[in-house]
């Protein structure tokens, strides 16, 4: 049997497989897929974060996985594609992350410090803040990503107020729309226009106390001041 005799063969060969093997077949090439596209996502990711959104390119992260860059295009037509999915991964990690956190059950003023230190663990290893960089470099990104974020957070927020209500730490007269949207416009402003990640992180810490004050009872504050005074803050 010759060599062209033989790819006939084979064609006919897999052409009468049975449905059920074919479709076995099909699936583990699609499973295969969503794990090499996963992992090109949480690849190009983490260098965003450490590197820099604009200084990152395909190049470098072909490399970095030691693939093709024609795979990497396979998958995303373009790096703001490859972006704005890694955007989305990092969004979902952190509502999962702060879900944990309130899961603890801790009270309302000792859950938002826990929200602080799951962000900075997130972000140690990162210079520069990684909203400051999306805003300058992708804009369209940032302010589609900040549309789904400001939702998120302002219900969250808006959770944390209530309890605090019901706890006796926070002031049952506030203004809980107003205070969460005081509160959002001040961390996202804090977060967008400050380069360095460190600073970022050191004026959300005034940025919560300021929120926090402002709404507080005498029994919040009391708990406030015991937050503050931690030497791990």
């Amino acid at each position: 049997m010759n060599t062209l005799e033989t790819i006939l063969v084979l064609k006919v060969s897999v052409l009468h497989l049975p449905q059920k093997i074919l479709r076995t077949l099909n699936g583990v090439s699609k499973i295969n897929s969503k794990k090499m596209k996963d992992k090109i996502i949480k690849k190009a990711t983490d260098m965003f974060l450490k590197l820099g959104f604009k200084s990152v390119t395909m190049d470098d992260i072909a490399c970095e996985m030691c693939i093709s860059k024609k795979t990497i295009y396979k998958y995303f037509s373009n790096k703001e594609m490859l972006i704005e999915e890694g955007t989305e991964v990092i969004h979902q990690k952190i509502h999962m992350l702060m879900d944990e956190v309130i899961a603890q059950n801790h009270n309302a003023i000792a859950e938002n410090f826990q929200m602080r230190e799951m962000f900075k663990e997130m972000f140690k290893s990162f210079d520069h803040s990684p909203a400051y960089q999306l805003k300058k470099h992708y804009p369209e990104i940032y302010h589609k990503m900040m549309a789904n974020e400001i939702e998120d957070c302002s219900n969250v927020f808006r959770q944390n107020i209530e309890k605090g209500i019901a706890q006796g730490l926070y002031r049952p007269e506030t203004d809980i729309d107003a205070a969460v949207k005081f509160y959002y416009t001040l961390i996202f402003s804090i977060n967008e226009n400050t380069q360095l990640e460190k600073e970022a992180y050191e004026l959300e810490y005034k940025a919560l106390e300021y929120h926090s004050r402002a709404i507080a009872t005498a029994e919040g504050l009391i708990e406030l001041e015991k937050h503050l005074h931690k030497p791990t803050i």
